[in-house]
């Protein structure tokens, strides 16, 4: 249903860096970079990040967040411990969410701008 998703950074070097590192593990790549932006994906960019002086502020209660598809638990794992190690907040531990499907394996965090972001693998064990 969608073909992209743009969100606004103060500093797109900064958002670099952690996106680089957080999306890895999940096989996604900067596909696209200026001074002013970036686009993320697999084949085709799918985030796009713009630079901004009025970014959305950051509300946990907003219910908004990004889920990027895993291809493994263990990628899963990657992704959580690479966005903690580069100024990440922890938002969620790496996990079964049960409640939400037998075998709905997560992990949240908070980038340095506030978007609260997913890793998702669906897959057994």
């Amino acid at each position: 249903m969608l073909n992209h998703v743009s969100i606004g950074v103060r500093d797109v070097a900064k958002t670099k860096t952690f996106y680089d590192a957080a999306l890895k593990p999940l096989g996604y790549t900067c596909l696209s970079a200026s001074e002013g932006s970036l686009g993320y994906g697999d084949t085709a960019v799918v985030l796009w990040i713009s630079q901004t002086d009025t970014p959305v502020p950051a509300d946990k209660a907003s219910g908004l967040h990004f889920c990027f598809d895993a291809p493994s638990r263990k990628s899963v794992d990657d992704f959580h411990a690479a966005a903690l190690a580069q100024g990440g907040k922890d938002n969620g531990k790496p996990g079964l969410r049960a409640d939400y499907d037998a075998n709905y394996y997560a992990a949240f965090a908070i980038d340095p701008d506030g978007y609260r972001i997913e890793a998702y693998c669906g897959k057994a064990g």
